[in-house]
């Protein structure tokens, strides 16, 4: 929607197309507050920011195909549509795919046992219970300290049910450290830190998991596992970009990541065709989807009024304790924000391009929590000549 609004505010014919009867996706489902600090200096619930833009939307003069699905998508930004009225054929000048990302499943993380119902992703439990008025169960354990098994922990707490703990294979905790202390803390939900589930137990419906400590490697330490009696078994074990129609487009996409290169703008390699938001990278915020949408949006009318954006030709790359970086590379003629996950947690360090004066202090970094940045129009100069931007982290 912020992609949408950006190329409409700005004179584009703009299209926008859902796959769901409502506009909003996946804020629809997140009724706790947390959304909007930084856009709006207010907290507020999901459906409440997906109100405001949509709201916009309807004021603006944004073409809004809802329950309609792209079948393809191909590398000249032409696609076909399924709508109610049947299918479309649309010839876009520019493209923004803002998809989002999926949850992964048991099976990604191969997690062996019986093949009981009771085991399900977390963000979907959250749609059974904010959305349709279902308790998915009622003695429940998580898989993941993700922020999405955080805040469900909570949510199952308040609507009676025991959540008897939460176990995360990393000897740290990896959603946000308010999200850690409002949900797990607050009400005496165990964080089990270097634990994973390493059985499932049941036929028809779960009866139990075997918790397991894992060493240094990950393995599970012989002698270390215990049995724990639940009915429902809840994943929060990463979260994926939406990349399929990336793939059929052409697009490269980042090994880290999985989600599309792109550039400042981001815009992919192929022309044309941009990405924002958790198609491209997991994000923390949605205020920070909600500039990438907005980047998007500038880059998408910008090519289809120019065919062409500023040369992208300074790679972008991860240096000491950085396990990515986004943008992937960039002009150096236009102010931009980078976002970077660290490998490892550290106190006291300075995030920097590297040969340069950039700096950004930061007391503590944690690969649970992203950092952004921005390089402002008046740092530029010290880029000119350089084709490669190594982000780093080290300590002051």
């Amino acid at each position: 929607m912020a992609a949408a609004i950006r190329g409409a505010e700005e004179g584009a014919d703009v299209m926008l197309v859902e796959r769901d009867i409502e506009l909003g996706g996946i804020l629809n489902q997140c009724i706790h507050n947390g959304f909007g600090v930084e856009i709006y200096g207010e907290e507020l619930t999901g459906p409440e920011y997906a109100e405001r833009f949509t709201r916009r939307i309807g004021e603006s003069r944004v073409d809004v195909r809802l329950n309609s699905f792209v079948l393809s998508l191909r590398p000249d930004k032409t696609m076909s549509l399924l709508t109610p009225n049947g299918v479309l054929e649309v010839e876009a000048s520019a493209v923004v795919l803002a998809t989002g990302a999926r949850e992964k499943s048991r099976g990604e993380i191969q997690i062996p046992g019986d093949r009981p119902s009771g085991v399900m992703p977390a963000g979907t439990a959250q749609k059974f219970i904010n959305k349709k008025g279902f308790m998915p169960g009622k003695k429940v354990f998580v898989l993941g300290s993700g922020d999405i098994g955080l805040i469900i922990s909570r949510r199952l707490t308040w609507e009676g049910a025991e959540v008897v703990g939460v176990a995360e294979i990393m000897d740290y905790p990896t959603g946000l450290n308010r999200n850690v202390v409002q949900c797990l803390h607050d009400y005496d939900i165990p964080l089990h830190l270097s634990h994973t589930v390493t059985d499932i137990y049941g036929k028809d419906r779960l009866e139990g998991i075997e918790l397991s400590r894992v060493d240094e490697d990950f393995q599970p330490i012989e002698g270390s596992s215990k049995d724990i009696d639940v009915d429902l078994l809840l994943l929060s074990v990463g979260l994926v970009p939406e990349n399929d129609f990336f793939k059929e487009a052409g697009v490269s996409l980042s090994e880290k990541t999985q989600g599309a290169l792109v550039d400042e703008w981001f815009q992919t390699d192929v022309p044309g065709i941009f990405g924002c938001g958790n198609a491209v990278h997991i994000e923390d915020l949605v205020d920070w989807v909600t500039m990438d949408g907005f980047r998007a949006g500038d880059g998408a009318v910008a090519y289809a009024g120019n065919d062409s954006l500023p040369s992208a030709d300074k790679d972008v790359v991860a240096g000491d304790n950085v396990n990515y970086v986004v943008p992937h590379e960039v002009s150096g003629e236009d102010e931009f924000r980078f976002a970077l996950r660290v490998t490892e947690p550290m106190e006291n360090v300075d995030i920097s391009i590297k040969g340069t004066d950039i700096s950004y202090f930061k007391q503590i970094v944690t690969p649970g929590e992203m950092e952004v940045e921005e390089v402002s129009e008046e740092d530029l100069p010290e880029l000119e000549g350089m084709s490669q931007l190594e982000i780093e982290v080290t300590r002051r």
